[in-house]
């Protein structure tokens, strides 16, 4: 006996041609697409800044804010924690790390990130001697390899000097301001 086969119609090709895309992957999302379509912001295209702005009233704790705004001709995208080291030198260095993942936040134009920063400072009983002190800090925008160093300054702008003990800083999530 012959085997025969027939071509499928109607509604049950439709539904095997649905099939067979949806086993590929094929899908249509406008939302993937828009958010593709909007770079990630780079170090080079951002102006830096790291506001040392007091310690807590028992001391052991201090608080700076890194802020980046975009100096860009277009609107990036912030993806993650950026990159903080304070090195002294090439011996110790203390780096910045924030938990989770945060959220990616559009930059336009001008616009602003912010993340604060807590540490703790030198001279807190306990801290031992792996503390780091230095005008400036090398900074990074998340997923970008290229560093910039930028100077510390206080909450009036003057230049300062950050002192910082332990292996890190603790990062807040991004957030526009």
């Amino acid at each position: 006996m012959r085997a025969t086969t027939r071509p499928t119609t109607g509604i049950l090709a439709v539904l095997v041609a649905g099939l067979a895309l949806t086993a590929c992957g094929t899908t249509t999302t406008t939302d993937a697409t828009a958010d593709t379509a909007v770079p990630p912001c780079r170090t080079a295209s951002l102006a830096w800044t790291l506001t040392l702005l007091g310690a807590d009233r028992g001391g052991r704790e201090a608080h700076a804010r890194l802020t980046a705004v975009n100096k860009g001709p277009d609107t990036c995208v912030f993806d993650g924690y950026p990159g903080l080291e304070i090195h002294n030198g090439k011996a110790e260095s203390v780096e910045g790390a924030g938990s989770g993942r945060p959220a990616a936040l559009s930059v336009p134009r001008k616009a602003e990130v912010a993340v604060d920063v807590r540490y703790t400072p030198g001279g807190t009983s306990g801290t031992g001697d792996w503390c780091v002190r230095r005008p400036e800090a090398v900074v990074r925008a998340p997923h970008d390899s290229r560093p910039a160093v930028v100077p510390v300054t206080d909450a009036h702008g003057k230049d300062a000097t950050i002192d910082a003990c332990g292996e890190t800083v603790s990062l807040a999530p991004p957030r526009r301001i």
